[in-house]
């Protein structure tokens, strides 16, 4: 399993706390170490929809300008800010065998990572 994010995200470390305790075994991916590739990130939108990938809620959105913002209107457009500035991909991102998932929702990993 890898999971994908950045270490001081709280939700990263909800999740990976959560994978600790039930015992999972996980390979961390850290987006500032290692910025994903356009492959990867094209896999993810394909998987999720480039704008469930693209968090805009989050303080890296928030803090483009409004015209930086304007100009994501499309999936190329959302991987090249993602490529650019990995902060703004929602995570963590958890690829195992054939689940993948994004965010961290408690129920879900229980029922889909067993």
């Amino acid at each position: 399993m890898k999971v994908y994010g950045i270490v001081n995200c709280n939700t990263v470390k909800a999740a990976r706390a959560w994978l600790d305790a039930n015992r999972k075994r996980y390979e961390f991916g850290d987006f500032k170490k290692t910025p994903p590739t356009r492959e990867l990130l094209a896999g993810w939108c394909a998987a999720f929809g480039w704008e469930n990938v693209l968090n805009r809620r989050g303080t890296t959105w928030r803090t483009l300008s409004p015209a930086e913002q304007a100009k994501v209107t499309s999936e190329s457009s959302a991987i090249d800010l993602m490529m650019e500035k990995p902060s703004v991909i929602k995570r963590p991102i958890v690829e195992a065998e054939k689940t993948r998932l994004i965010g961290f929702d408690e129920g879900e990993y229980l029922t889909k990572l067993r």
